[in-house]
């Protein structure tokens, strides 16, 4: 297994001559750009939005996507899925789907055309997390339904030199180092690299992730030019999800079995180039951005098809997908009451996935699993898929009096998506069969907001905002051995919005109340693996958050969600039975989400967090036959901090509840667990 140790070994002892002495970064007043395209207060935007520092991130000691946003109202991270244990799947507004959401990185749609590409994800030399609830604006050509989650990475000019060294549980270690390199021609640059290994409970499973991205910015007049490569490799053991057999999880299954066959394996190598400019021309701001990656997986897993008997399906599969987003806009921010952007962008994705399926049968508790080798596939599937996303669109910000801001966007969308299929039979004499599909659409999409203030006095204000949004998106693919989806009709959404959000006792308390209702139609949800659309669905709910620095080394963080998520029209077959779901609740999706965080973090000496996550009970299938137990989750972290150096203790999960959080796409019937207790003890370096 590639360990790049000696690497990073190497690149911490060039530090000290590479270093440059770098004062704190002084705070400033939260800024967001996800929403507008232009630096604003959040305060002013007619939406819910929550920006994260990555100053907070490093003192509450969150490394991975669930504990950065523990506190966030609404939003629940589960750990794993079917993208491995180095994953995640995001819930919003009570919809826990792998594609629901658009996840953006500086700036680019982060798994393009296709699904967001979480397992590769890199938190390290974080400025920010910026998540906004509901539709994603018009700006971006990759959209979603219910939310955005925008990490953006310190510039190289805001990048200090550090280093980190990790030890925790299950073997897993890491190490990460941080450098501002030295000009060249003209360029400040930064480089972030850092290589992991994580095990859990679950035999057979863990993940090595390793990442790098080199960023590079030359200050020109009026703007910047600015280039950044990045790269990732991935290779993980993936653990099984749990099966439930008619009403509830399977009592003969030991809860950290793996039933995947031995050397079962999901691997992915991925690059990404990102050039672009920032030029002021006139009283406008030119912004333009070119973004290529290619990524390439390989797989071989599989899971239980029958809970009671260890018969099991298992796949091979090889996927390449490459991406391109383009993205030209002008930004006017000088216009007499008025902010406008006017854009132009195209997504073009292109993907590929071969392999097989095979069936086996393994023991229910996971052992003595059959050697991969042994196994041969009984069909062969390639799968090839072409599309392109092309948009222009244009936003507008007005403020006719001072305590008012209107804002509405329009966006024209082409969407072009071209899949062919090729399937051969091996079980029986069968010829190779073919098949091909397309399908273009244009269609518009379109948002109206107003934020009024009748309250301000410093920084502390009272606003109340609402929005509307229409939406839409092609549907998701899923590059499995499954060729019979074919290609599924555009999700469609209407989304209103409506609450308050402000600030008080000079701005050391921040609220924002939300209540919303959106109205689906088409939703791509998974059928024993097969991804289908959903009919019609409604999700409606009210979300809450607060923020209180009681002193400036004591800040506590507090949330809740109440969500109703249901189909309102939609008949699904089950075992040649046509039902009605409407008004059934989705599954896994909870009616209540709490979260409560308490962070204690002077500038030397103790350091101290704690974090409570609340999730409510939940329906395991759509028929809400099978119900589960709503749990608490607990998180904490202890350390010493000192002027150059940092020693923390953090604790994950720590009652150690197994609970599910996900449910598989993959395997029928089948739920990812919540990852069972870890601790991890840290030391990091400034230089």
């Amino acid at each position: 297994m590639f360990r790049p140790t000696p690497w990073l070994v190497a690149g911490l002892a060039l530090t000290p001559a590479l270093a440059q002495q770098t004062a704190d970064k002084v705070p400033t007043a939260l800024v967001q750009v996800t929403a507008t395209r232009f630096a604003e207060d959040p305060a002013k935007v007619p939406a819910s939005v929550t920006v994260i520092t990555g100053e907070e991130l490093a003192d509450r000691g969150a490394t991975d996507l669930r504990s950065a946003l523990a506190l966030v109202a609404g939003v629940s991270i589960a750990p794993g899925g079917d993208g491995g244990p180095a994953s995640a799947v995001p819930e919003f507004y009570g919809l826990k789907e792998a594609d629901a959401f658009l996840l953006v990185v500086d700036g680019v749609p982060f798994g393009g055309a296709f699904n967001p590409a979480m397992s590769t994800l890199d938190l390290s030399n974080l400025d920010r997390i910026e998540i906004q609830k509901g539709s994603a604006p018009v700006m971006f050509g990759a959209t979603s339904f219910v939310g955005v989650i925008h990490v953006i990475h310190k510039t190289p000019g805001e990048t200090v030199n550090g280093a980190r060294l990790a030890f925790g549980s299950h073997g897993s270690w890491g190490e990460a180092a941080t450098l501002r390199l030295p000009a060249v021609v003209g360029f400040a640059s930064s480089l972030s690299a850092g290589v992991e290994k994580q095990g859990f409970d679950d035999p057979r499973t863990e993940f090595t992730k390793g990442t790098i991205l080199w960023r590079n910015r030359k200050e020109i007049d009026g703007g910047n030019v600015h280039v950044d490569l990045s790269g990732a490799f991935l290779d993980q053991l993936p653990g099984s999800p749990f099966p439930r057999v008619g009403t509830q999880l399977s009592t003969d299954i030991p809860r950290d079995a793996n039933h995947n066959p031995d050397g079962a394996f999901l691997r992915e190598r991925r690059v990404g180039l990102t050039a672009g400019f920032d030029l002021a021309v006139g009283q406008a701001l030119w912004t333009t951005n070119l973004a290529v990656s290619r990524s390439r997986q390989n797989v071989f897993r599989g899971f239980l098809t029958d809970a009671t008997t260890g018969d099991a399906n298992g796949f091979r599969d090889r996927i390449q997908t490459t991406d391109l987003y383009f993205d030209t806009h002008v930004a006017f921010e000088r216009l007499p009451l008025t902010k406008l952007v006017v854009g132009l962008d195209h997504l073009h994705g292109v993907g590929i996935g071969e392999g097989g399926d095979f069936d086996y049968t393994v023991n229910l508790d996971g052992s003595n699993p059959p050697a991969g080798g042994t196994l041969p596939p009984a069909m062969n599937i390639r799968i090839d898929d072409r599309r392109d996303f092309t948009g222009a669109y244009v936003f507008a910000e007005v403020e006719p009096l001072s305590v008012l801001v209107l804002e509405g966007g329009f966006r024209l969308n082409h969407t072009a998506e071209r899949r062919a299929t090729a399937f051969q039979d091996f079980t029986v004499p069968a010829p190779l069969v073919k098949d091909e599909e397309s399908r273009a659409t244009t269609k518009g999409s379109y948002s109206l907001g107003a934020t009024f203030t009748p309250w301000s006095t410093g920084v502390d204000h009272l606003a109340f905002f609402a929005n509307y949004k229409d939406t839409f998106k092609p549907a998701a693919i899923d590059f499995g051995v499954d060729s019979e989806a074919g290609l599924l009709h555009p999700e469609t959404a209407r989304t209103l919005e409506a609450g308050v959000k402000g600030a008080l006792l000079r701005g050391r308390l921040t609220f924002e109340v939300a209540a919303f209702r959106m109205r689906f139609k088409n939703l791509i949800t998974s059928n024993n693996g097969v991804l289908q659309n959903s009919g019609k669905e409604q999700f409606q709910g009210v979300e809450g958050e607060f923020a209180f620095r009681a002193t400036q080394d004591v800040s506590v963080r507090g949330s809740y969600g109440y969500h109703d998520a249901r189909f309102t029209d939609f008949v699904m077959d089950f075992g040649g039975t046509p039902t009605q779901l409407a008004g059934k609740r989705f599954e896994m999706s909870a009616y209540h989400q709490g979260a409560l965080g308490l962070l204690y973090a002077p500038k030397g000496g103790f350091v101290a967090s704690v974090d409570g996550n609340y999730l409510g009970p939940v329906y395991l299938n759509k028929r809400n036959t099978a119900p589960a137990a709503g749990f608490t989750t607990w998180s904490a972290s202890l350390g010493w901090r000192a002027r150059t150096w940092e020693a923390r203790l953090t604790g994950r999960n720590l009652t150690d509840k197994r609970e599910p959080m996900s449910e598989s796409e993959l395997g029928d019937a089948q739920y990812y667990l919540m990852p069972g207790r870890r601790v991890d003890a840290s030391v990091s370096f400034r230089f």
